[in-house]
């Protein structure tokens, strides 16, 4: 399979490529890398002249305070390219690193630039996906900064499970997300043994569990509940995506 076949996959989840267009996102040169876990592929300061696809596992967007502490502003899947905001802002302002083993597609600026100038509807998908991440860190300041410890849990999992449907990546509410209680603690503003102490309450409840990087939601209704999620935000068109309460 092509390494851009998860990016075509995730944009034809909110819009329609015709198949001139995603002929043209599969015929841009992609440098493949292979990074183990807690490799940080772009930091703050740093001028990329490429953006990064991923194609295998997850990273996160962070900042670190001058006392050392770190926030994780946001979890990325495949098909993601979290930093794509760097073809117009050329200093990164905060960090991308990878919490799993991954598989990236670096494609160079000039490339991309090339491609949003020749193919409009690529270019708006593109553009539409950078709207998106904005919306999702809106709710993310919403979720850290007005919901208790449970429902903060129950949402970050609920936009996982919605997010991953979009490119096949849930089968029978499991799917994979190779994080740590601590990671989990720095999304989600929290200690790891507040998150520890959430976690087992949601487990001895039969709501949900995460064992050996894997979630499973046992009772998705319960949690788009405790959650209060609303998929909205996420602006996916397709109804095939779309939650079932």
């Amino acid at each position: 399979m092509h390494p851009t076949e998860i990016l075509i996959r995730k944009l034809r989840s909110d819009t329609h490529l015709s198949d001139e267009d995603a002929a043209s996102v599969r015929a841009l040169p992609v440098h493949i890398r292979e990074v183990p876990a807690d490799t940080t592929i772009v930091q703050q300061g740093d001028h990329p002249k490429s953006s990064c696809l991923i194609i295998k596992g997850f990273t996160a967007r962070a900042k670190v305070t001058e006392t050392g502490r770190r926030q994780i502003l946001a979890f990325h899947i495949p098909g993601d390219v979290p930093d794509l905001q760097t073809l117009f802002l050329k200093t990164m302002d905060h960090d991308l690193l990878a919490i799993s083993d991954a598989t990236l597609g670096f494609i160079d600026h000039a490339d991309l630039f090339r491609l949003i100038d020749t193919r409009r509807t690529v270019a708006r998908a593109l553009w539409r996906e950078t709207l998106i991440d904005a919306a999702v860190f809106r709710e993310w300041i919403v979720n850290v900064g007005v919901r208790d410890a449970s429902s903060r849990l129950a949402h970050l999992l609920a936009e996982l499970r919605q997010r991953l449907l979009a490119v096949g990546l849930v089968a029978d509410e499991e799917f994979q997300f190779p994080v740590t209680q601590s990671e989990l603690a720095d999304a989600l503003g929290l200690s790891t043994v507040h998150v520890n102490r959430v976690l087992q309450a949601f487990r001895a409840q039969g709501v949900l569990d995460i064992r050996k990087n894997l979630v499973t939601l046992v009772d998705v209704g319960k949690v788009l509940a405790a959650g209060g999620f609303d998929p909205m935000y996420l602006h996916q068109t397709s109804t095939a995506l779309r939650h079932e309460a």
